[in-house]
């Protein structure tokens, strides 16, 4: 539960919120590099021609603040969308849009919704159907890091310079390659053996980015799972004792914190191992878990667990009518839902937690903004 102060900063932070991400800092990073999934795309997806589950590509998705899709799986802005409006930075362009050339000076998004951690051998070694943008695989967005450096700076001093003043965010990545198998098997011990290889790749790709001179690293962990509502609809027992206070399957996101758990270990070795440079835990479990808890306290009253774009069932989600379909209708106002589609999150949402992690108790170590100058 969240403390008094922190809960009475909710009721006004989210009055104010546009203007602090509009007025509030600058100077702290040059440009933002991106790297993993739906919860980070910003438009890659529009480049790969084969289409989604749901699809994001297609109305009512973008309806909120670009009024139009535009390859974000939500009504609107993402997190590393906040986290650019607050360092006053564009937002991020997609890399597949740049292979042709473009203008890349503050920075290039090379998450790809439906991306997995791991390669997608891993998966059809197992006999798993995976999404066509499980090609994009984290080892293939920090192949494409590497490719697209040269267009960057071209010499060793400049990518010096231009490196140690950008940050990096490295995920959420690792929800699909969970995902995948979750809606295709029971055998769920089996799924925990993947954790430590997903975190693994996750850590390898970190080491490597910090070689290549990155020194500021945001490391978001998994979300908790086990209250989305497409999990929820697809593991609905009649069990009261398998679901938490706020609604949540106990069990899922028991699982999803041994993941963020294993991952923040990992983190503290790199620490260790790269003294020099700021590696930053973003914990997105708690920092969305609060609007599940508390959903009063956000504007989410009557609306944590149901979907604003959805085909109908306990949460309003159904698979065979998902969001993008010509037969279902969004929600009139989705700043009152925690949940977009089903998979993904609201843009309100999405606010809260960048707030959360921005000036919250979210982040560790917590961000500091001593290299920021007020105007």
């Amino acid at each position: 539960m969240a403390s008094p102060v922190w809960s009475l900063q909710q009721q006004w932070l989210f009055i104010v919120l546009p203007l602090v991400f509009t007025t509030a800092a600058t100077s702290c990073y040059s440009s933002i590099f991106s790297f993993g999934d739906s919860l980070t795309d910003t438009g890659n997806l529009y480049f790969i021609s084969q289409p989604q589950s749901p699809d994001c590509l297609l109305p009512p998705y973008g309806k909120t603040h670009f009024h139009h899709p535009n390859g974000r799986c939500s009504d609107g802005r993402l997190i590393v969308d906040f986290i650019a409006e607050f360092f006053r930075l564009p937002y991020l362009k997609p890399y597949l849009g740049f292979i042709n050339g473009g203008n890349i000076e503050h920075g290039v998004n090379f998450a790809v919704a439906g991306a997995t951690a791991l390669d997608r051998s891993f998966f059809e070694e197992k006999e798993f159907v995976v999404e066509v943008t499980a090609n994009y695989s984290l080892i293939v967005q920090l192949d494409g890091f590497k490719e697209l450096l040269p267009s960057i700076c071209n010499s060793t001093s400049s990518c010096k310079g231009v490196l140690h003043s950008s940050l990096f965010i490295v995920g959420e990545i690792g929800g699909n390659d969970y995902g995948f198998p979750l809606f295709q098997t029971s055998v769920f011990g089996d799924l925990i053996t993947y954790v430590p290889r997903v975190v693994s790749v996750i850590t390898s790709s970190i080491r490597e980015l910090i070689n290549l001179g990155a020194v500021t690293i945001l490391v978001p962990g998994s979300l908790p799972l086990g209250c989305n509502p497409a999990y929820l609809t697809m593991f609905a027992t009649k069990d009261e004792e398998e679901y938490d206070q706020a609604g949540c399957l106990k069990w899922l996101n028991k699982f999803f914190e041994y993941h963020n758990e294993l991952l923040q270990t990992e983190l503290h070795k790199l620490r260790v191992l790269y003294p020099f440079t700021n590696i930053i835990y973003a914990d997105y479990f708690n920092a969305a878990l609060q609007l599940y808890k508390s959903p009063e306290q956000y504007g989410f009253d009557g609306n944590a667990f149901k979907v604003c774009c959805g085909g109908g069932g306990p949460y309003n989600y159904n698979d065979s009518a998902l969001c993008g379909n010509s037969e279902v209708i969004a929600c009139d106002d989705p700043s009152k839902y925690v949940s977009w589609d089903g998979y993904h999150l609201t843009e309100a949402a999405h606010r809260w937690m960048t707030e959360a992690l921005l000036e919250g108790p979210y982040t560790i170590p917590k961000f500091s903004f001593s290299c920021l100058s007020s105007e």
